[in-house]
């Protein structure tokens, strides 16, 4: 058997979370664009999956996407471009900036979130309540073990 074939007939980790990826990310993106958000791209998610609706420091949405703050910085600036966040003062630290979203942003973000809750649901009814559950569950542990791993250099 050859290793397309392989990959084909038992994918590994890797490609199963890559395909799930694509196909979420395509339905996401392909919808907001039909809704008024054609410039936003998968990219751009590191910044607004991860930002609060108050604002959040650029560390702090490095440290949650795993991205580094010069990639997050590089984002936020185009995000600033396409209007869909500001930046503000930090009223808890003055010298310190929070990313802001605007209503575009704040749109987006509700959006956003009410597909995935259509795909979970969707998820749920296809696969059963209690397996769709578990899965999710096993699914965060791996994460999880993941992010032990890669923290201890593992």
């Amino acid at each position: 058997m050859s290793r397309h074939q392989r990959k084909e007939t038992d994918p590994d980790l890797g490609i199963l979370s890559g395909r799930l990826l694509f196909s979420l990310q395509q339905e996401v993106f392909d919808t907001l664009a039909r809704e008024g958000h054609e410039r936003f791209r998968p990219k751009h998610g590191a910044v607004l999956a991860y930002l609060d609706e108050e604002g959040s420091r650029a560390t702090d949405l490095a440290q949650r996407s795993g991205q580094h703050k010069q990639v997050i910085g590089t984002l936020v600036d185009e995000l600033i471009e396409l209007g869909y966040v500001r930046r503000e003062p930090d009223p808890n630290d003055r010298r310190a900036k929070l990313v802001v979203p605007t209503e575009l942003g704040l749109d987006q973000m509700a959006k956003s979130d009410a597909l995935f809750v259509a795909m979970e649901k969707r998820l749920a009814e296809s696969l059963g309540e209690s397996a769709y559950a578990e899965f999710k569950d096993a699914f965060r542990e791996v994460v999880r073990l993941r992010r032990e791993g890669d923290a201890s250099g593992s």
